[in-house]
């Protein structure tokens, strides 16, 4: 589906074509519950397995590996569950001081002062030397680095990662629901976790999953019934991963054309808004970013005074991530790139699509500077 105006694909995507058309076939044939004993429940199991079977070939690791979801949020929570349950008490975890909350947050809360956060350099991009030393240490047994950021699109350098834990026995996870549909995925089945939603790449929101390093691990996240081998409890939603599967293969072969394309318009967007805005930060210029993210700092005015304003002219942009509104916005990542609190006040992310135009990149530029003769000249200081 085209949508002109909307330029918030980090937080959510609008359900393509073949992936409404294959949810609608699976609801219409394939409603039945995978885990009866009929006939026609047994031809869902078999789509369900093929589905699973696609999934895995998509993201390069075995299909047993992987368990469906409600999504990243809940993938991670069963994780770092499980994480919490199998680690010894005194085992550290190394992360990112720039993760998604439902990483962030739960790692708090289940390991408390056992997290170690890797610093970031000024660009966004993880301390090499920072990490190095802290996975040298004896007691790590857990590094979780997300691929993409959500926020500022900064890429991590997970394969590196991976192969550096390998080295040292160390446990790797990796956030990859902003990397899945916009680069390629074939490789994350190196990593011995990895999370992903289908909302982030044109599937169903309510879907996604968790790719267990090997088929014998189980989950306690949810208890009850013997679904996904036990691993987790209820229905599993057919529909939507085939849906969610369908979507994603519809992309993969389309991303190098598109990244190179799409990044082509985002740069062309950067420099329209530097014209304009002379003073303006980008967030992470210079480093490797998703195609489809900007994420920068106005000389002034408030951000939800600028999403107000932007919106009545038809366009949606974001003051950072979905999952921190109404919590200081993209607070936490701004804080660990060095930003003040006054930025962290006038911080805007554009994201756009897949069929987003150089067009669509123009008209919000101009839409920018037309909307600034409207705002107020100077930086406003929340209390």
């Amino acid at each position: 589906m085209k949508m002109s105006g909307y330029f918030d694909y980090n937080a959510t995507t609008p359900l393509s074509d073949g992936a409404r058309d294959a949810w609608l076939r699976a609801s219409e044939r394939h409603w039945h519950n995978p885990s009866s004993l009929y006939r026609e429940a047994a031809m869902t199991k078999r789509k369900l397995d093929e589905a699973r079977q696609r999934l895995g070939e998509l993201l390069g690791c075995e299909p047993e590996r992987i368990v469906f979801t409600s999504g990243a949020t809940e993938s991670n929570n069963a994780l770092f569950t499980r994480m919490g349950d199998t680690l010894g008490k005194q085992t550290r975890v190394v992360s990112s001081s720039i993760e998604h909350p439902s990483v962030r947050e739960f790692l708090q809360r289940q390991f408390g002062s056992r997290v170690t956060l890797v610093k970031t350099t000024p660009r966004g991009e993880l301390d090499a030397d920072d990490f190095t030393e802290h996975l040298a240490r004896n007691d790590v047994g857990l590094v979780t680095v997300m691929a993409a950021n959500n926020e500022c699109g900064l890429l991590q350098p997970w394969r590196d990662i991976a192969e550096l834990c390998r080295e040292r026995g160390v446990l790797v996870h990796t956030d990859a629901a902003q990397w899945i549909g916009k680069l390629p995925a074939h490789e994350l089945g190196a990593c011995d976790y990895i999370t992903g939603c289908a909302h982030k790449f044109g599937g169903p929101k309510g879907v996604g999953f968790l790719v267990m390093r090997d088929e014998q691990e189980t989950l306690s996240f949810l208890r009850g019934g013997p679904q996904e081998e036990g691993r987790r409890a209820g229905t599993e939603n057919y529909p939507g991963i085939e849906a969610m599967v369908v979507a994603l293969e519809e992309l993969t072969p389309k991303l190098a054309g598109v990244a190179l394309e799409q990044s082509v318009m985002r740069d062309d967007f950067e420099k329209n808004m530097l014209t304009t805005f002379p003073d303006l930060r980008i967030i992470g210029q210079g480093a490797e970013r998703l195609w489809n993210t900007s994420m920068f700092v106005l000389p002034h005015g408030d951000n939800r005074k600028w999403l107000a304003r932007l919106s009545q002219q038809g366009f949606a942009v974001s003051t950072g991530s979905a999952c921190s509104a109404g919590h200081d916005g993209s607070s936490v990542v701004l804080s660990a790139l060095g930003a003040s609190m006054d930025e962290m006040s006038r911080v805007i992310r554009v994201s756009g699509g897949w069929d987003t135009t150089a067009a669509d990149w123009r008209a919000l530029a101009e839409t920018f500077t037309a909307v600034s003769c409207k705002m107020p000249a100077v930086a406003t200081t929340r209390g």
